[in-house]
């Protein structure tokens, strides 16, 4: 069996006195592409900052490449490899595309350096619009931009919330062939939570589904009809 980059054992998290997570269990292995999808107040975007250290795991623990890092903090849990696409996609506005990535490269360190030219050759408009201020891009340039800057921190994970959110169809297209080749020539792993379900038939080989805070089932064979059951299509 592949090695596991991230293990999750027993994972609670809470909004106040409100619990959210209660009790995840998954574990990914490395080199897959792994969906949890779900419907909405499941829980699915506070699972994603719990993982990346943005909500505070209140019980359970996250495991990272064999490493225990259930208290780092987000920022060293990125300096640990794993990279993070909030919803929304939350790129410097203010920032021209290649000063994003510049923001990237100081989290990868010396590897981050050579990674430049592979997130044009996956996302050629960020080439084409790399003196661009990014707040002044679509929506669909928007998400290449954040997952660009993810990438080129060298990262051995990506999480990403809802990719397709406001982008166009053939951009989101386009998207899903940049990760599945991100993952091929790579190795890098992809978590990614998804409501779209042609989304998540492009890029899925299997899925968590979330249910009132805990994983109710994994779907191990992605076919249109389970998932379609699964977000109440």
């Amino acid at each position: 069996m592949a090695e596991s980059v991230l293990a999750v054992q027993g994972l609670w998290a809470a909004y106040g006195a409100t619990p959210i997570l209660q009790g995840v269990d998954m574990t990914v292995h490395r080199g897959e592409i792994v969906g949890v999808i779900g419907r909405n107040g499941a829980g699915k975007t506070t699972l994603m900052r719990c993982l990346i250290g943005l909500v505070r795991a209140t019980r359970g623990s996250i495991e990272f490449q064999g490493r225990n890092i259930t208290t780092l903090t987000a920022d060293a849990r990125a300096r640990e490899g794993i990279g993070y696409i909030p919803q929304g996609r939350d790129v410097f506005p203010q920032m021209t595309v290649e000063e994003n990535l510049e923001v990237g490269k100081l989290i990868g360190g010396s590897d981050a350096r050579k990674l430049p030219d592979l997130v044009y050759n996956y996302f050629p408009r960020l080439k084409e619009r790399r003196r661009q201020i990014a707040g002044t891009m679509s929506g669909g340039e928007q998400q290449q931009l954040a997952i660009g800057r993810a990438l080129i921190g060298n990262p051995a994970l990506i999480l990403l919330d809802e990719p397709s959110e406001g982008v166009q169809p053939s951009v989101v297209q386009l998207i899903c062939e940049a990760l599945k080749s991100i993952r091929d020539e790579i190795g890098t792993t992809i978590v990614f939570v998804e409501q779209n379900l042609d989304t998540i038939l492009a890029i899925a080989e299997r899925c968590y589904v979330m249910e009132k805070g805990r994983i109710a089932t994994t779907l191990d064979e992605i076919d249109a009809e389970h998932v379609r059951a699964q977000l109440l299509i």
